[in-house]
């Protein structure tokens, strides 16, 4: 496995693998105490992408179980589809029931699921849109409309830009996208009833290349994880103004991918 992701269901009794180079996803078993147990299924996408540079073979590049439990979807930014397998504890394998097609060359990269189980957002690494979708269980395969595409950049951006992260905000009323090459972060209001995003503002992030966006637990601040930079930097979130505010010194880091914050107790 050449992992570049991993998720865990709601209830953390598997792990997801998602392979970019061999274009494969993983399914492992998660024990009890928390460790990593044998490995329960895995599929490898095939089939041929466009003439592109990063999109001309499959490529895994994220993993997600649906709130339902049903079913699992599988990101291939290299195909440029999401492909929906059926999968279950009683069988623990994956069965392909569905795909959704997206726009040639858009790389979609990420995806992520309201709380509520009602929406879904997948973003896309070249095309550098949010894709908002309905999510409604089904017996075979799932409900799923698209609502909404909306832009990862402000009107001023980089031809080079490359959306990488999609975090919700703790009390999900907000989205952030970080785009690299751009050297920005992109934050949206988000009304919960219609799963609908406003973008907010699109700020830089004083840093190079930022591969991720950690939001920390008291939803006033945020960290940009950069990449080629090998920096840190850290902002306060002012919703009132729509601005992100540098509040901190940068921290060295060397070539950082990805970062989650946990709120400890006292």
């Amino acid at each position: 496995m050449r992992a570049c992701h991993l998720s865990m269901d709601k209830e953390d009794r598997y792990v997801f693998v998602s392979g970019f180079h061999d274009g494969k996803a993983t399914v492992l078993r998660l024990r009890k105490d928390g460790g990593v147990g044998e490995i329960v299924d895995g599929v490898f996408h095939k089939g041929l992408g466009s003439v592109a540079e990063r999109n001309f073979r499959p490529h895994v590049t994220c993993c997600r179980r649906t709130p339902d439990n049903k079913f699992v979807m599988i990101v291939d930014s290299g195909l440029d589809q999401v492909k929906i397998y059926r999968f279950s504890e009683k069988d623990e394998h994956l069965v392909q029931v569905d795909t959704i097609p997206c726009e040639m060359e858009s790389a979609p990269r990420n995806l992520r699921f309201s709380s509520d189980g009602k929406f879904f957002y997948l973003m896309y690494e070249q095309k550098n849109v949010i894709d908002v979708f309905t999510y409604e269980t089904g017996d075979r395969v799932p409900n799923v409309e698209k609502i909404q595409t909306i832009s990862t950049m402000g009107e001023k951006h980089s031809s080079l830009a490359a959306a990488c992260s999609l975090r919700f905000s703790p009390d999900e009323k907000h989205m952030f996208c970080s785009n690299a090459g751009d050297e920005s972060v992109a934050m949206y209001s988000r009304d919960k009833k219609t799963g609908l995003l406003t973008l907010m503002c699109c700020l830089p992030i004083s840093g190079e290349y930022p591969k991720d966006i950690a939001v920390f637990p008291d939803d006033k601040h945020i960290a940009a994880i950069n990449h080629e930079s090998n920096t840190i930097t850290f902002f306060k979130i002012d919703y009132e103004k729509k601005l992100l505010i540098m509040s901190s010194n940068a921290i060295k880091c060397n070539e950082p991918n990805s970062c989650i914050i946990v709120k400890v107790d006292d």
